[in-house]
């Protein structure tokens, strides 16, 4: 799934660009996943992993919570975290979720929210998920929005076939 911002609500549906040992055919088919379906899953989940990269170049992973809205993944950490440094470095971003059976994983810039209307919608979701209110008016505090531009989903057991990018 490509073009996932807002401007492009439903993206296309096509196929994992990966070699031909894979056994994924190419063209779409029947139990290919509806972004509406992925986005789902985004949804529900509780805990999502972050990749980021460091300013030398080496990756960073690291569990977080999180929101799935309609425009993307929200999160919040401290500025002056490592997840926090390296997106000010870097914005590039992947974010997936715990199961590798059941696979989602959302690519794409993080940004810094800096609308008011916007965080206090992150504030007000972030309680009713987790019973925490994110402190947004503290100066280290930052919250990212990354907006996909390309996702990969799948089902472990129609894999192939449901494999989806």
């Amino acid at each position: 799934m490509t073009n996932a911002a807002p401007s492009n609500p439903e993206p296309v549906p096509g196929r994992l660009r990966v070699p031909a040992s894979y056994g994924i055919a190419k063209g779409s088919g029947p139990q290919m996943l509806l972004w509406e379906e992925v986005q789902n899953r985004l949804r529900h989940a509780r805990n999502y992993w972050l990749a980021t990269t460091r300013p030398d170049g080496r990756p960073h992973a690291m569990p977080v919570w999180g929101l799935w809205r309609s425009d993307g993944f929200y999160f919040g950490t401290d500025a002056a975290s490592r997840k926090g440094r390296n997106l000010e470095a870097n914005p590039a971003c992947t974010v997936h979720l715990e199961s590798g059976d059941d696979g989602v994983i959302v690519e794409g810039p993080m940004e810094a929210v800096q609308d008011s209307a916007l965080l206090q919608a992150f504030v007000d979701a972030y309680w009713q998920k987790y019973q925490i209110r994110p402190d947004v008016k503290d100066a280290a505090t930052r919250v990212y929005r990354l907006r996909p531009a390309t996702a990969f989903a799948w089902k472990e057991r129609d894999f192939p076939r449901s494999a989806t990018r």
